[in-house]
């Protein structure tokens, strides 16, 4: 017989950790590339994500899995900003989520499709990067084959996503996320070292699963790539992240569930107009604690300048 799951108030944020560790690092090799401005970016992407969940033995809940199948379209926009180049892009997701285990053993399934929270994000590239276009542009890569790019970003999570206060488990998180980031990128010849900083601040959920209130500390991440470029603007990516922080508290209880995880990818983009490329990537995610989840993540993604 197969149950919808209904767990205890603590054991909600453990069950939920699949999708929080997607969402809280996305390892992202070329973030500060410097980009022409006045150009806009349309872009399709689909990832595939399947993991296991490891829970405290006392919730009796062994085996259990999830998948995740997310199709997201992406809109960016680069412009000058103080002689600067800057950007803004937005991200709309769609999700289907399934999730199998045994409770107090007895299979157990729960399913949701649906629109996840979408984001927006702006971007300046502070030091390096100056606002060009066309053949100053071109002109200004060609003669700058050693350069450093620094730059921030600020990125707002809203919480439009699918979500039911009733339900356990959703798609979106019916809260604000709010992620600055810093980074850098030194480009030497073909190669790249990039290096993004993340902290991620969160809303309360006064919602939460019939009427709790959920509260999470900020969380801490940090990724680094080693990109290396072949002719034709093909190029190729090996990154690593990791994840540190994040407690949360339900009704003023904490949980004591500090998040510990790393992430590894491999990543690469190959042109096939002069306009548009494909991007292929896949990422391992562990955690480092005996309660979280593990996940591997395969994705592919389309963009169109234009």
């Amino acid at each position: 017989m197969i149950r919808i799951f209904k767990l205890p108030v603590y054991a909600v944020f453990v069950w939920t950790a699949l999708l929080n560790l997607a969402a809280a690092q996305e390892l992202e090799p070329r973030r500060w590339s410097h980009i022409p401005i006045d150009t806009s970016f349309i872009g399709v992407g689909y990832v595939n994500t399947s993991g296991d969940i490891s829970f405290d033995p006392v919730l009796r809940i062994e085996d259990a899995t999830a998948s995740i199948n997310t199709v997201s379209a992406t809109y960016l926009r680069s412009f000058g900003w103080s002689g600067k180049t800057a950007r803004v892009d937005v991200r709309l997701p769609y999700q289907k989520a399934v999730w199998k285990g045994l409770l107090d053993g007895s299979p157990a399934k729960a399913v949701r499709e649906g629109v996840d929270d979408p984001r927006i994000r702006l971007s300046v590239n502070f030091i390096g990067a100056p606002a060009l276009k066309g053949k100053e542009y071109q002109a200004y890569r060609a003669s700058h084959t050693t350069n450093t790019v620094v730059g921030a970003a600020l990125a707002v999570t809203l919480p439009l996503g699918q979500y039911k206060e009733d339900k356990l488990l959703n798609l979106g998180q019916n809260r604000f996320i709010i992620r600055p980031q810093i980074g850098a990128v030194h480009t030497r010849g073909p190669w790249s070292f990039e290096l993004t900083g993340s902290a991620f601040f969160y809303t309360d959920n006064d919602e939460f699963w019939n009427g709790n209130k959920l509260e999470q500390k900020p969380l801490l991440a940090l990724q680094a790539h080693v990109i290396r470029s072949f002719q034709r603007g093909i190029w190729a990516s090996l990154s690593a992240g990791a994840v540190r922080a994040g407690e949360t508290t339900i009704n003023g209880e904490e949980k004591n569930d500090t998040k510990e995880d790393f992430l590894y990818a491999l990543s690469a983009g190959l042109p096939v107009t002069r306009t548009a490329s494909v991007k292929i990537a896949y990422v391992r995610g562990r955690t480092g604690r005996n309660i979280g989840s593990d996940s591997d993540n395969i994705g592919i993604g389309l963009i169109k300048a234009f």
